[in-house]
């Protein structure tokens, strides 16, 4: 006797040019069972996300600060959807705390450093990067973690590392970075939250 699995509905909330937005959404119509992106909402209409998303044929809603930070609104779209997971890929706003509060261990953000490291106000992309390199560390990577109130705080749910030599520049960083982020975490959003 066969099961029926049940999908369950993500949305991607992103800011930029939506690579890693487009991984999850191929990841997720590539594997049987889990879940499936059935929106993308964005805070700049012209974030390269925006294009991706409507060429995978993702309903996608570019939606201003206040829109999303007003609860009848958001939340409205968000059960318009059926909607059981966020993921935050490059989402550069802070969630409005109705989000994290209606789906409680169910908002989900990647951060391109080991946090703690280089995370907080200000640290995304090239940002980090810089940083990175400007410490002279010898290891940076990708951390998967819980959205809580306060920004790349919440609980780690996982973390993978690459080495970064002397002669690596910010630029060689974030490809390292982001062949990370492409490798886990898609199949880290099916494993845990799905």
């Amino acid at each position: 006797m066969k099961t029926k699995c049940t999908m369950k509905k993500i949305a991607i909330f992103a800011s930029g040019a939506g690579s890693n937005a487009e991984n999850i959404i191929r990841y997720m119509r590539e594997n049987q069972c889990g879940g499936e992106v059935a929106l993308v909402v964005c805070n700049r209409p012209d974030a390269g996300v925006v294009e991706r998303a409507r060429r995978l044929d993702v309903p996608v809603h570019v939606m201003t600060r206040a829109e999303i930070n007003d609860a009848c609104t958001m939340l409205g779209l968000l059960d318009e959807y059926s909607i059981d997971v966020v993921v935050l890929a490059g989402f550069l706003l802070m969630v409005p705390t109705f989000i994290l509060d209606r789906y409680k261990d169910k908002v989900v953000n990647i951060h391109p450093s080991l946090l703690p490291k280089y995370g907080g106000k200000g640290m995304y992309g090239r940002h980090v990067h810089e940083a990175v390199v400007a410490a002279g560390e010898t290891v940076s990577g990708i951390t998967i973690h819980l959205v809580s109130e306060v920004c790349d705080e919440g609980r780690i749910v996982f973390q993978a590392s690459v080495p970064v030599s002397s002669a690596d520049t910010a630029a060689d960083v974030e490809r390292k970075i982001h062949a990370l982020e492409r490798e886990h975490f898609a199949r880290v959003i099916s494993e845990e939250f799905l």
